[in-house]
């Protein structure tokens, strides 16, 4: 059996609610969650509390936390992953702005480079982002995995399991819709 078919079943078991089987598929995806993770912290400042290690071991207790989730295959999987870590990340920012309160100024069309200097941009774009589930989720998860995962346009497509030309098409389309809630 390959690398993806114990992948897909020990999802499936996790699925069924065999909780041991997230531990057994853990060791299988390590390496690409720690890409993912390293991909998302390179834009964050180096001397940051968050490491690679944290956010996937955080990531890693989230999805435990989680119960069984009906996830459909590999990718998809590492879609709801990535999703785990936009929300530490979120997390994060948002116990660093506890006791800070000014007024948000946001470039949508600039990736924050650290969490300590961007936290308001973060909590702001998580924020569009709970408005924009509202209007249309597949547009999140496309920001998802394009902008907290680092994804390319052909990975993220992959992934959703649409045409490139889709995906492109979509990512437009979300930052349109993000430029428009944050003008609301």
């Amino acid at each position: 059996m390959s690398n993806t078919g114990v992948i897909t079943t020990r999802l499936e078991e996790w699925s069924e609610g065999n909780k041991e089987a997230l531990d057994a598929l853990m060791p299988l995806v390590y390496e690409d969650l720690r890409s993912i993770a390293r991909q998302q912290l390179s834009r964050l400042r180096p001397n940051q509390t968050l490491n690679t290690t944290a956010l996937v071991n955080e990531s890693y207790a989230k999805l435990q936390a989680g119960n069984s989730l009906d996830l459909e295959d590999r990718n998809h999987f590492f879609a709801v992953a990535a999703c785990a870590m936009r929300q530490i990340i979120v997390d994060e920012a948002r116990s660093l702005m506890a006791d800070k309160r000014t007024g948000i100024k946001v470039d949508l069309d600039q990736i924050p480079q650290s969490i300590e200097e961007h936290t308001e941009q973060i909590l702001f774009v998580d924020q569009l982002l709970g408005r924009l589930e509202q209007i249309n989720a597949d547009l999140v998860r496309l920001i998802e995995c394009r902008f907290y995962a680092g994804y390319t346009h052909e990975e993220t497509a992959k992934i959703l399991g649409i045409s490139l030309r889709t995906a492109q098409r979509r990512w437009q389309q979300a930052n349109a819709w993000l430029h428009e809630l944050a003008s609301i």
